[in-house]
């Protein structure tokens, strides 16, 4: 028998069991129950559902968009007068379209990262332009709700952080564009918001969810 003072801490056994949960696993409906299936045709309705849900994570997002909305214009009144108007136009275009669609990848590729620090590997990258919607999904791959609550938020605090250190450093033009990008990925995080949102509505649950990427449907489980 091992003696009780050499087992781990109680969060080292969680992510033991965790990390030892296999798809199967769920079949067993004494232990675990299906409370949710998304097929990815419907995200966007599943992301706008929890995104109307009313809570301080929703009001703490919509809150932080209109923030740095407020912050790009402040900097769109400084310089205005200052730089010609086609140089204005041209930072418009960078911070609206171009940079957004360039972070596409950084962002997706800062979702990857955490996967792959939870124990993934079968990772995907996808994306269904008719509901704007780019996603990393490890498929058939068991994550709790913390192992999600990280993969979710690591591309919004580290881009963030990193957009906000440019835009004080870097002068007016740069100010201007950068900070554009910022509210423009900060709605690009709505997804990532929409599943918090819905961990933390059901927050006296203990959740676990998987994807099938070749059905190309998420599944969410209750552990009774």
């Amino acid at each position: 028998m091992v003696p009780l003072i050499n087992l781990p801490k109680k969060l080292n056994l969680e992510k033991v069991c965790i990390m030892a949960l296999k798809v199967e696993d769920f079949d067993d409906q004494v232990n675990f129950r299906q409370i949710l299936s998304v097929p990815y045709s419907e995200l966007i309705n599943f992301v706008l559902e929890y995104l109307r849900r009313k809570t301080g994570l929703t009001v703490f997002f919509w809150a932080l968009n209109i923030f740095f909305l407020v912050i790009a214009f402040s900097f769109r009144i400084h310089i205005s007068g200052y730089f010609p108007f086609k140089s204005i136009l041209l930072h418009s275009m960078l911070g609206l379209v171009v940079f957004p669609i360039l972070c596409i990848p950084v962002h997706e590729l800062l979702h990857v990262i955490p996967f792959l620090m939870t124990g993934a590997r079968r990772i995907r990258v996808g994306m269904d332009l008719r509901q704007y919607i780019f996603y990393v999904t490890a498929h058939r791959h068991v994550t709790s709700q913390g192992h999600f609550r990280f993969i979710a938020l690591v591309p919004f605090i580290t881009v963030s952080i990193g957009l906000i250190i440019l835009i004080v450093m870097l002068p007016g033009l740069w100010k201007w564009s950068l900070s554009l990008l910022l509210f423009v990925h900060t709605t690009m995080c709505a997804g990532d918001f929409a599943m918090l949102n819905f961990y933390l509505i059901n927050k006296g649950k203990k959740i676990y969810t998987w994807d099938d990427a070749d059905e190309k449907k998420a599944y969410f489980y209750e552990e009774l």
